[in-house]
């Protein structure tokens, strides 16, 4: 194969060559007639310089009448119609598209442009279909999650305007109308925060600070949750400092918190230590004695939308939103997430973070 490409090469810079010297020879034979018609022998210099421009102009003539062969253009057009078809139908919105056929036909001139091009085109418009697929995915799910809390206001709102409702049945109509106004509110705020994570001009603002003082903090403001359904807290941190954004953090550290606290059944217990490894970076344990999860539903838990239990989420206001934020957060700091959980035996949940962050992490 590569011998083939080395006497292609060879047989391409002889044709060259060989052109060269027949325009040159030309050049030569039609400037001695002219000056012996004229009878006129110029500089040997003058008439080198001559030979020379019109050697050079009649190899480009030779390379226009080549380029301008039918068979030749018939060639181009062979290479050149797929690809303009292919573009074609990427701008209309169609990545549907499929030139394997074509770069099979053509898979012994792999190192050829055109073949470069065409094998490109097919990678772009897959990974254009995957992510069309995904908006289309996006749209669909924010249209339903939407859908589900307007059903609900418009009925309850029309209920409202029966007058033989008691004040009881009016108060839990009310009730229900304002949870789904909360819910709405709190989607649109996952919305934007996503929206604004997935920013590529978003900047952290980094800053050295006691990860434990930040901990006990959010666990002191969420008391009246855990407290009311008497959750046993058991806390263990360490004197840990970190570099990070701390407001992306606490968004990280309430998600997750809610998490256990919502999904604990009463007198429960949620576990939270923080502790430096051997390694130097820091970990974050927060388990509880939870519903846990089946192994199936740990593989879609950072997706967005993603829901258990629909009924389930609905009661508690969820949107499937709040573990993708606290992923991506993560990944923003070059951490890691982990998930271990047992339907029936709770679940913990492990994040590493470095405690010091490069420039080069910094910029990213």
């Amino acid at each position: 194969m590569k011998f083939n490409k080395f006497l292609k090469r060879i047989g391409g810079f002889i044709a060259i060559v060989t052109s060269l010297l027949i325009a040159w020879s030309c050049a030569y034979w039609l400037t001695s007639l002219f000056f012996e018609a004229i009878h006129f022998t110029p500089h040997e210099f003058a008439k080198l310089l001559i030979n020379s421009f019109l050697g050079f102009l009649l190899f480009g003539f030779f390379i226009f009448l080549v380029t301008s062969n039918p068979w030749v253009r018939a060639k181009q057009d062979e290479f050149l119609k797929p690809i303009i078809q292919a573009m074609k139908m990427m701008a209309e919105g169609n990545f549907n598209i499929d030139l394997s056929l074509y770069l099979t036909q053509h898979r012994q001139r792999n190192n050829h442009p055109y073949y470069q091009i065409v094998e490109n085109i097919n990678l772009m418009a897959t990974k254009l279909g995957e992510m069309e697929e995904m908006r289309q995915e996006f749209i669909s799910n924010v249209s339903h999650e939407i859908q589900s809390p307007l059903t609900s206001i418009s009925g309850f709102a029309h209920a409202l305007k029966n007058d033989d409702l008691s004040p009881e049945e009016r108060k839990h109509y009310l009730e229900i109308i304002e949870a789904e106004s909360i819910r709405l509110s709190k989607l649109s705020e996952n919305l934007l925060k996503l929206t604004s994570l997935e920013s590529e001009h978003l900047s952290l603002e980094w800053k050295s600070y006691r990860l434990d003082y930040q901990l006990r903090r959010i666990i002191l403001a969420n008391e009246p949750q855990w407290a009311e359904k008497e959750i046993n807290m058991d806390i263990s941190l360490e004197k840990v400092t970190i570099l990070a954004d701390v407001e992306l953090m606490d968004q990280v550290w309430i998600n997750l918190l809610h998490n256990s606290i919502k999904f604990t059944q009463d007198k429960g217990t949620i576990s939270i230590t923080a502790f430096r490894s051997d390694e130097g970076s820091i970990i974050v344990k927060i388990a509880d004695t939870g519903i846990g999860m089946e192994k199936d539903v740990l593989m879609h838990i950072f997706e967005r939308f993603y829901k258990a239990d629909q009924s389930r989420n609905r009661k508690s206001g969820g949107n499937g939103l709040g573990l993708s934020i606290v992923k991506k957060i993560i990944d923003l700091h070059n951490g890691d997430i982990r998930v271990e959980s047992e339907a029936g035996k709770g679940t913990e949940i492990t994040v590493i973070v470095n405690a010091e962050i490069n420039e080069e992490s910094k910029r990213g």
